[in-house]
């Protein structure tokens, strides 16, 4: 350990304890302790010619204007300090150990003043739950360790908000099995579109959608999403309208059926300009105590599309919404059976709850698995 010399770049606190450290290992009484510390403060500094105890010298080195300028540098850095979210590379632990020594080294005490700061390191792009959220957190925090706690929380609240997209999976509550999809598989009635089904009790590549909003993240004021499945390329989840050979040479344009149950069938692809593909899904909370404000991972919510045309095929802008289901029906397509996955206007009840689970944030869409 080398002995530490004071230039006026360091906290005289802090100096002062690594110097006793070094004559507590040196075994160095603390009078000739004294005497050496003495002599390695740097010829700059003025000293008076007696200096009787290690709190007198820490009390000469603070009224220096080096400490002046110590301070006054720490507090500029704190000013332009900012918070980098973890989602966007950052690392909270060494931003909380930054900030907390910019404070300490500019002796800032007053927990308001310290408050000021933290807020102000938020980034002007930072969601808005958190700018919220800071406020009412940090209403009645009266020390740092409180405001590091706090500020803490609101990172863990923030990463699970559900934003533009994030690669997200739908966990079907009632059957514990994930709405998937499958490249190559389609539905041998109905659209013949890419397969929809619930199918493993765990989370795989199948199960994989990008989620988007309009606004960047879901809130009740924007309650809109589209599901695009990672796997097959970035194809929507969605509700075909278009044309259907009804057996007698005349083709009709309908919603079609589900293989199993009859109800709408839920299916997956491109949009197209040669048909109508329902893709926008408006969700609600289900449960009362996931009912907040953002959209977060572990909430339970129902899905459910618009219907815009009649049985005759005229637009209905009043038309009625169906809702997202599974259920322990099945249907086969070859030697393969699949749980079917429906849209219905029927009451709503359990087999209509899903549980959205964030897999990642900010997906980079270059990323796409493609066809």
């Amino acid at each position: 350990m080398e002995f530490p010399k004071y230039d006026g770049i360091i906290h005289p606190n802090e100096w002062i304890n690594d110097i006793q450290k070094y004559f507590v290992l040196r075994k160095i009484d603390k009078g000739e302790g004294l005497r050496i510390a003495i002599l390695s403060v740097d010829s700059i500094i003025t000293l008076p010619s007696e200096i009787d105890s290690f709190e007198q010298l820490l009390d000469y080195l603070k009224k220096d204007v080096s400490f002046k300028v110590f301070k006054s540098k720490n507090e500029r850095i704190l000013q332009s300090l900012k918070y980098v979210p973890e989602r966007k590379g950052g690392n909270i632990m060494k931003f909380i150990s930054n900030f907390r020594k910019l404070c300490y080294n500019a002796e800032i005490n007053d927990v308001e003043k310290q408050k000021e700061y933290l807020y102000k390191s938020l980034p002007v792009d930072y969601l808005d739950y958190a700018l919220n959220e800071f406020h009412k957190k940090m209403k009645n925090v009266n020390s740092i360790s409180e405001l590091i706690e706090k500020f803490d929380e609101i990172a863990l609240e923030e990463s699970k908000i559900i934003m533009n997209n994030s690669i997200v999976t739908l966990k079907h509550i009632a059957t514990g099995k994930y709405l998937s999809s499958g490249v190559n598989l389609k539905y041998t009635t109905g659209s013949k579109s890419q397969l929809v089904f619930a199918g493993s009790p765990y989370p795989d590549p199948n199960s994989l959608w990008r989620v988007n909003f309009n606004n960047g993240l879901a809130t009740h004021i924007n309650a809109l999403l589209t599901l695009q499945h990672v796997n097959s390329g970035g194809k929507f989840l969605g509700i075909y309208y278009g044309m259907y050979n009804n057996g007698t040479g005349t083709d009709e344009y309908c919603y079609h059926k589900s293989p199993s149950t009859n109800h709408t069938e839920v299916g997956c692809r491109d949009n197209d300009l040669y048909y109508y593909w329902h893709t926008n899904w408006k969700f609600n909370h289900a449960k009362k105590e996931d009912h907040h404000y953002f959209l977060k991972s572990n909430d339970i919510i129902n899905l459910s599309f618009k219907r815009e045309f009649d049985d005759n095929g005229n637009y209905d802008q009043n038309g009625q919404y169906e809702f997202l289901r599974s259920h322990d029906i099945q249907f086969t397509i070859e030697r393969d059976t699949f749980q079917e996955v429906v849209c219905h206007n029927e009451r709503l009840g359990g087999n209509d709850e899903w549980c959205i689970e964030l897999f990642k944030q900010d997906y980079d869409t270059n990323t796409y698995n493609k066809k």
